[in-house]
């Protein structure tokens, strides 16, 4: 298969998206919201994405912004364009909508509940399936989830500064997230409460 997921830290760095239809304005608003400076090549305009802060330049500046960016992505129906661009794009992070086994670097169907992000890459089977399994798992991560994970990061901080051992903390943060009284709070959405309980037991 040969692809791996990795998450990339996208601040400031320089993303050209070559065609602006639905697949390159989406992938543009991602790498935009990500805090990438984004130019994006198209001959129309979307509104939306200039609002967001993203460039628009002229198609016949492509070389030009190719050598600009840290990663390329490709999304026009223009086969001979695409092939134009990947070719000036040899060396860079390259993301093809087209054929995405020709590029480096693939977009998963990505989505966030609180502080969790989601990855789902069926290898260019199904993006059908991928929009599924993805309904499938929001119904299943439960907002009592995402409050013991920010109480597992709140404890961990605590007991970083007071205890040594790494198994004595691991074993201490098993204990609380089977805790019953701890997950009573989180069902009721308590987690102020549930912070005040771990201090008790932790002084205790």
């Amino acid at each position: 298969m040969g692809w791996t997921p990795l998450f990339l830290q996208m601040e400031n760095k320089n993303v050209l998206i070559v065609g602006a239809g639905e697949v390159g304005a989406r992938r543009a608003r991602r790498f935009i919201e990500a805090g990438a400076n984004v130019t994006v090549i198209n001959e129309k305009v979307p509104n939306d994405l200039v609002d967001l802060g993203a460039a628009f330049k002229p198609l016949d500046e492509v070389e030009k912004w190719v050598e600009w960016s840290d990663l390329v992505v490709i999304a026009t129906g223009d086969h001979k364009l695409n092939g134009r661009v990947a070719e000036l794009a040899k060396g860079k992070l390259l993301n093809r909508a087209d054929y995405p086994d020709e590029g480096n670097l693939i977009v998963p169907s990505t989505f966030s509940i609180g502080d969790v992000q989601f990855s789902i890459f069926t290898g260019g089977k199904s993006p059908l399936m991928a929009k599924e399994l993805r309904k499938r798992i929001q119904k299943v991560i439960l907002e009592e989830d995402i409050l013991q994970l920010e109480l597992q990061n709140f404890t961990r901080n605590i007991l970083k500064e007071n205890m040594n051992d790494q198994k004595k903390r691991r074993d201490y943060l098993y204990k609380i997230l089977n805790d019953k009284n701890i997950q009573e709070y989180l069902r009721q959405g308590n987690l102020e409460d549930a912070k005040k309980y771990i201090k008790q037991q932790l002084v205790n």
